[in-house]
Parts: C-alpha cells; structure tokens; sequence
C-alpha cells in the first residue's frame, strides 16, 4: 500500500491532482480515473471514446466530477486489491480509518454489461468518520445540460443522449443538477453508491450492500483467475502483473482493440500545446502489447486482437497513409476528425483540449513491420493463421517492397515535414524479414525472390545512408547526423547484432546525447524540429527499450540498475504516463499502454540474463 503524493485532503484542496495522483479501474469498454483523494475526475460513457461524464481532469470547474471523501483532515493512502484492478482509497484520521473500494464489475459480476456499473464502498474499519458525496456530471465534455430526477436514495441524470441512474443506500440531496450526502459511519458500518447507465430497456436498478458485496467478490475472482495465467516468475513479477493488469484494461471487450491510453489532452509539458486524444487503437502500440501478452501467456487477447485485425484492418485502397491507417476507432472507424473543445481550459491549464486525432491521415511506415511482427509472433506462439489471413499480408509485404523508400512522419507523428527515418526502414525490414521467416517455416506461397531482394537492399540502405560518420552513430534520418531514441530497436528488432562495434558505438553516443540518468529523450526538438513549439520530458518507452538494448549488449549492471531506476518514477500504483518531466512528475495521457507493454518486456528480458 502506497502513499501518494498528495496525501493531505479535506478543506481547501489543489484545483488539480498530479496526473500521477490517480488509480484506474475499468470493465474493458470503458475505465474512470479515481484520484487520491477519492475523486473521480475522468469518466467516459458508455465506451473508452464516448464523452466524457466526468472530466475534472481537464477542467476542474466544467468538466464534472463524483467527489467521496472523509470530511476531516488526514491523510490517504491507495492501492490495488491484491492481483486485481479493484482500486481501495484509504482515509486515515484522528477520528479513525474508513476506505472506498472502487471497481466496475467483470466477468460473473456483470450481469447487464450494458448498465456499464460503477461501484463505490464505503466502509469503516475503525473509529467513526463523517463522509461526503457529491455526485456532479457534465456530459458531452461539459458542452450538453442536464435535468435531474430526485426520490430519496435514487437521482437520475438526463441529457440528451444519455442517463446516467445514481442509487444509494443513504438519503440524496440535490438541486437542479447536482446531489449531494452527507454520512457517518460507525466501525463496521458500510454504504454502497453505484453510478448506472440507463434508459430504453434499462431501469434504475438498486444495488444493496449484500449485491455490492457479491458482485466485488465476483469481480475480484474474475480478475484473479486471469492474472492467474501467467506464466512470468521472475524477480519483478509485482510490477510486470500491474502492467498486464493494465494493458487488459486497456481492451475493448467487444471488439479486442487494444487503446494507446484511456485519455485525451494530458500535457505532455505543462503549459504546452502537445496534448492529444489517445483513446484509439494504434496498430504500432497493439501489435507491440500483443508481444508483451503472448510473452506472459495471454493468448486470449492476442487471438481477440488478431479478430481485430481481420475484421477491421484490412488492406485498403491506399489513402495518403497506404493501405492501413496508423490508427482506428475501437470499433474499427477510420475517420477520427481532429478537434479542440475551447471552452474547457485544459489540465492545470493546459489548453487545447483536443477530440480526434489528425495522425489518423499520416504516413508511418513502420506500423507494417510492427503489425507483420505481431502476426508472426502469434502464428509461431499462439495458433497458426489462414490462408486467407496469409493473402492479405502478402498483399501488405509486396506494398511495403514498392513503398518503403517513401519518406513519411514516422513513429513519432511529426508535424514538421515528413523525412526518410531510419526507424521506419528499419521496420519495414522487419514486415518484409518476418514474412520470410513464416514462409518458410510454413511452406507458405510468397515471391521469395523479390522479397529477399528488397530486404537486403533496405538493410544496404540503413547501414550505408543511417550510420553518420560525424556521429559514430546511427541517426534519425538518412545522411543526417540527429541521434533518435528509436533506434534502440535495432538490436531488440534483430536487425544488428547487440554487441556489433558499430551498434555499441551507436548505445554509447545515445548514452551521452539522449540519456539523463537512465531516463532517455526520444530526440532532440531543437535539432530536430517536428513542428510544434515548446519541449518535452524524457519518454518512459525509450527508457525501458535502453534498458534492453543494455541487457542484450551484455552490460547487465547498468541494465539492472536503469530498470530499478525507472521503477521509481511509477506512480504509488505502479502506473506510467507517457513522459516523465525533468522534476520526475507524470506528463502525457494516463496510464499509457506503450510504456508498459516496454516495463514488461525489459522486466523479461534482463530477469532471463541474469538467471
């Protein structure tokens, strides 16, 4: 159990908790951000992309929220119920110690998936403490009224596109729009606050103190029987379940998609304008999460994301991105318009808020070796795939040999000029090398011929026009001399040898430009422009790629002490946004499916080379 960093509540608190100052819990189609100070701040209904219910995160006066705390000072603490993702916020006092356990109910406990049930119980475990709720929503992104029907403990919100039924079982106050309560509970004592989606077919619907406690057993053994099927041992086991449990929360249940983060518009630097809408299905941040799942032994969302896949990314015609976007809807749309909602101000003032993402339209060929990759792994690992499915990524090898010498935006969507990045050749060897590699394996039909040449003629091409002579390095883009984070895939990719002079050379300039201890920049912006002002901090995915290219060099100690380095900037629930900031605060969308699919394969890799 951890203690956060904002561990004072009570009158008069910050208009903004940290980004780190959160827990998540969720029911694979849609999760909410709970603070430490057991307010929930971010809320989507009824799926990851809907709009947002509460969104006090990006605005602490519009944006809504389900405030439930103790009502005299102390101080809190939170963590997860052992092996699951059912939060517990503990409030600690003069007067005694009360919790609020917090889950949305899976598997056996969630009956009417629809209803998309968010559980609050309230319980205290010694003394006697006073307690408030205020329940606030502010739908569509705080753009869409409401009216509010209230008959003692049940208040049903309406708008125009969605009710929302809270039941408790202590009496409701209210106005126009808002409820509110406040309780005291004696040692023992408990209340139960359950937030349902309703309308059409689905009535407010009661939830007692005995059901609460049925459906957080059942939601608890749900969550334990499929931790249960990993296979990792090793020494960061706490750490590396906390990832999985996370990147499971992170799937659509419908559909297997698999989000890049559950978020929109965190900064990734206070006060700048780099702030994005995350809640899409990259193929790159999927296909790299089905590695990570297939590595613990999760086949069920491998396979589940694979039906993805043939349901929905399927070769195109061929838009301004090629036959695939680098991303989707997690139904599988493809248009995501970009846009900005003015009237919220943004985290701690961050603006623009932004709904739809714009890179949605760029060229990045390495999603093709990304996504290839993922295919092999799971055709070698999990089950092999049709003849069909073979087709069509036939049809994807022989695109990328026609279109790989393109320049494009690359990994990391700059908005700055597309460039001929080495990252994206790199990868489109590995779509091309890996279809080779099933060909054979499986005496599959495939132009062999071309394909092998194409290869080759791309490795030529990185080793020639991506290494730098100035540098001793290999570099972001061909003949330039910029060094990128991204390269530190080369040797994880298989693509250079981990101990080749050329490669070492390559890790010890990076080491010296790139790396503050052991927190890794992916570029330099002022050497690099990417069309957007102001910096960023160090990103956490490149952090944990260094730490393997370190294990894979052989350099085992600094390998070992850079992960337990990393370690330390998790959040006290062992959670990662996507930057970290020169002061080692969260920056960018929370929790962030990248960095931990890298905690997990990093934890892999250097648990295996130690032994």
């Amino acid at each position: 159990m951890a203690e956060t960093p904002s561990e004072q509540y009570g009158p008069g608190p910050s208009r903004y908790l940290p980004i780190a100052d959160h827990g998540l819990i969720g029911d694979m189609r849609t999760v909410a951000l709970v603070g430490s100070n057991g307010t929930i701040d971010w809320y989507c209904c009824p799926s990851f992309d809907s709009p947002s219910v509460f969104g006090a995160v990006l605005d602490a006066e519009r944006g809504g929220c389900f405030e439930l705390a103790a009502t005299v000072p102390g101080r809190t603490k939170q963590f997860y119920f052992p092996d699951t993702n059912v939060l517990i916020t503990r409030f600690f006092t003069e007067d005694g110690v009360g919790e609020v356990q917090d889950f949305m109910p899976v598997g056996a406990a969630s009956v009417e998936t629809e209803r998309h049930r968010l559980i609050r119980r309230v319980l205290c475990v010694r003394g006697s403490l006073p307690f408030r709720v205020r329940v606030a929503p502010r739908f569509d992104y705080g753009r869409q009224p409401h009216t509010l029907r209230l008959l003692g403990d049940v208040a049903v919100f309406e708008s125009a596109d969605l009710s929302l039924a809270l039941t408790a079982t202590v009496p409701l106050e209210g106005d126009d729009r808002d409820v509110w309560a406040d309780f005291k509970l004696a040692e023992g004592e408990s209340t139960v606050f359950t937030l349902d989606q309703v309308g059409r077919h689905l009535a407010p619907r009661m939830c007692a103190r005995v059901e609460a406690e049925n459906q957080f057993a059942a939601t608890v053994e749900y969550w334990r029987r499929w931790l249960h099927q990993s296979r990792y041992r090793g020494r960061w086991r706490e750490m590396v379940h906390r990832s999985a449990l996370t990147l499971k929360l992170l799937t659509y249940a419908p559909t297997g998609a698999i989000l890049a983060a559950p978020t929109t518009s965190l900064p990734e630097r206070l006060g700048g304008e780099r702030n994005w809408d995350y809640r899409y299905v990259w193929v790159r941040d999927a296909a790299f999460c089905v590695y990570a799942m297939l590595r613990l032994g999760f086949a069920g969302e491998a396979e589940a994301f694979m039906k993805f896949v043939n349901r929905h990314i399927t070769p195109g015609d061929g838009g301004p991105s090629g036959p695939l976007q680098i991303m989707y809807g997690i139904d599988g749309r493809t248009d995501l318009p970009e846009y900005e909602l003015d009237h919220l101000e943004g985290h701690q003032g961050s603006a623009p808020v932004r709904v739809g993402n714009a890179a949605a339209d760029q060229l990045q060929l390495d999603i093709y070796g990304a996504l290839i990759d993922s295919i092999y792994l799971y055709d070698k690992w999990a089950q092999p795939i049709s003849s069909d499915q073979w087709d069509q990524l036939c049809a994807l090898v022989d695109w990328v040999c026609d279109h790989w010498d393109q320049p494009d935006e690359g990994i990391w969507e700059t908005r700055g000029g597309r460039k001929k990045f080495l990252y994206s050749r790199l990868m489109c060897w590995v779509a091309i090398e890996r279809a080779i590699r099933m060909a054979r394996r499986r005496g599959l039909p495939a132009d062999m011929v071309r394909w092998l040449q194409c290869r080759d003629t791309i490795y030529r091409r990185i080793m020639q026009r991506g290494w730098s002579v100035k540098r001793q390095a290999f570099v972001q883009y061909e003949d330039g001399d910029v060094l990128d984070a991204s390269v530190l895939m080369m040797p994880l990719a298989k693509f250079i040898a981990p101990t080749d002079p050329k490669w070492l050379s390559t890790l010890d300039a990076l080491t010296q430009d790139l790396v503050s201890d052991s927190l890794v920049y992916r570029y330099d912006p002022q050497a690099s422009p990417d069309g957007l002002r102001g910096d960023e901090g160090t990103f956490s995915i490149c952090s944990f790629w260094y730490v393997e290219a370190l294990v894979r060099a052989g350099r085992l100690d600094e390998a070992r002490l850079a992960f337990e380095k990393m370690l330390t900037y998790a959040n006290h629930l062992g959670l990662y946004a996507e930057e970290i900031s020169h002061t080692g605060e969260q920056q960018g969308n929370f929790p962030q499916a990248f960095t931990h699919f890298a905690l997990i394969s990093a934890a892999f890799n250097l648990d295996r080379a130690l032994g």
